[in-house]
């Protein structure tokens, strides 16, 4: 680093520090705001309420020999960074509307690049001493896309509810998930394939260090996100290296509680060899020569990507639940009616080979409780299959924080069908519109109640991040998770506890997982 651009640096970081204990407080200017790498610029809203920052670097663009590092920290730069425009999301497919999944759920067509590790942030404080509640919002997209930039993230509205909001992107694919032995061979704790959680946990230490500047309590940071950000939350939750980056966790359909073969965190031992099959089938003799192919290539590679349990970033979540010894932090967590609607179609002999192949020691009392004798029937169970799955993993998360952890748990369950068509019920992502009050962004004649029940959500979020507790006083009560007597706060037609369902499903999915 040069002498200017340390220099930079240290005046910045001394800044940061002065301005968090000056008196009178030091008002927030949009135009000059101070980071530890430099100043930024943003925008705000026409009521000049809300001061929006754009694509801010938090890590040194992961490009050429950085490609499969953990993340660096930003460098220092001079002058004042325009920070206005959406940042590049990371590398992945042309993202095209399928399913239930619109335009409005997926990253923009451009800018896509593999220098992606940016973040945005919304906040209506005018002061930076008012120390907000700050969410961090890590997207979902099975771990191959999504983007911070997704409209229906927009965090204006969260911002005028009084939490700093904070998406990000991190990277996908090949490029955030490929473990290789040449990998980790290079690495000093002799582990690969999770730089994209390394992303997030990098994104997280740089709002520690930065969000008093725009308002918020680094001491309370809630992280927050859905799916594939759901099981990452899950990894974080259980990492000894994401100790004290969060003091609350909200996670939206998605978890990891199984190991079975073809889970969602595999064994670095898997992922190893999945990443050196990759390399032979390019004919390739080493990473090094995998590090100079262009992005757009790689890009191309097909492949299962996702985190992998290496006992070094992500142990085994079981065991570390069992010990007691996760980041213990307040815990919001739930599913959708219909998480699994999307899922593939399957004949009855396919479903059949699949759970044979999957549980080959459970096949039969899985096929007693989801049958398949006809392909209308394998399709169905399929889908029950992966609904009771979202709703055990939510569970099973939530029953062992409650057991082990020192903090309240709260247990939703998503039943409302959005107004509109395509009718895909309460469908896999349907819900966080509705809790991130963002339904004006997404393109369909809702409801009065539509609107009513993205206030409610979206009070019991802030609130969550707030105080740990989602209830307020003109909020039906939300009771906490208990052991005993179960109860869950159901998101329908009404806002109600419930008892939690799918009890006799949830014995069963835990013989098998």
């Amino acid at each position: 680093m040069k002498l200017t651009q340390k220099l930079g640096l240290l005046l910045a970081t001394m800044s940061i520090g002065h301005r968090s204990a000056a008196e009178p407080p030091t008002l927030i200017n949009p135009q000059k705001l101070p980071t530890q790498s430099g100043f930024i610029s943003g925008k705000t809203t026409p009521d000049k309420e809300v001061k929006i920052f754009m694509g801010i670097p938090y890590a040194t663009p992961p490009v050429g020999a950085l490609r499969w590092k953990a993340p660096l920290p930003a460098a220092a730069w001079k002058g004042v960074k325009q920070c206005q425009m959406p940042p590049p999301s990371a590398m992945q497919g042309t993202p095209r509307p399928f399913y239930c999944w619109t335009r409005e759920f997926l990253a923009p067509e451009q800018p896509i690049s593999e220098d992606c590790l940016y973040l945005n942030v919304w906040t209506a404080a005018k002061q930076t001493t008012e120390k907000r509640p700050v969410i961090v919002w890590i997207h979902g997209g099975g771990f191959v896309s999504g983007s911070g930039t997704v409209s229906l993230y927009d965090g204006e509205q969260m911002a005028r509810k009084g939490v700093v909001f904070v998406t990000i992107n991190y990277r996908l694919g090949v490029f955030g998930f490929l473990a290789h032995p040449q990998l980790s061979a290079e690495n000093p704790k002799h582990t690969s394939g999770n730089y994209g959680l390394l992303d997030q946990m990098q994104a997280l230490r740089w709002v520690k260090q930065n969000i008093a500047a725009f308002g918020g309590d680094s001491s309370n940071v809630t992280v927050a996100g859905q799916s594939a950000g759901a099981h990452s939350i899950c990894a974080l939750m259980v990492s000894p290296l994401a100790k004290g980056l969060f003091s609350k966790v909200i996670a939206q359909s998605g978890g990891v509680f199984s190991f079975n073969k073809e889970g969602k965190f595999r064994s670095l031992e898997n992922n190893e060899a999945a990443g050196l099959r990759l390399t032979q089938q390019l004919g390739l003799a080493s990473v090094e020569q995998l590090r100079q192919l262009p992005a757009d290539s790689l890009q191309k590679m097909t492949g299962r990507w996702s985190v992998t349990c290496d006992k070094v970033v992500v142990p085994d979540v079981r065991t570390v639940f069992e010990a007691a010894a996760q980041n213990d932090a307040p815990l919001l967590t739930g599913w959708n009616l219909d998480d699994g609607v999307s899922f593939d179609r399957f004949t009855a002999a396919q479903f059949q080979a699949k759970i044979r192949r999957q549980y080959p020691d459970q096949a039969d009392s899985i096929l007693q409780i989801f049958p398949a004798a006809t392909d209308a029937q394998a399709t169905e169970s399929e889908k029950l299959l992966n609904q009771f799955s979202f709703g055990w993993h939510s569970y099973s998360w939530a029953r062992e924080q409650a057991k082990t952890g020192k903090n309240k748990v709260f247990l939703y369950w998503f039943t409302h069908k959005p107004a509109g068509e395509p009718d895909f019920g309460a469908f896999h992502s349907a819900e966080f519109s509705y809790a991130l009050h963002t339904l004006h962004y997404w393109n369909r004649p809702f409801t009065a109640w539509d609107f009513q029940l993205s206030e409610m959500m979206s009070s019991y979020w802030v609130n969550f991040a707030r105080n740990g507790n989602p209830n307020g006083q003109t909020l039906p009560p939300w009771p906490a998770f208990q052991l005993q007597s179960p109860q869950i706060m159901r998101f329908g037609e009404e806002v109600k506890p419930n008892a939690v369902p799918y009890q006799a499903e949830f014995k069963f999915l835990d013989k098998i997982f």
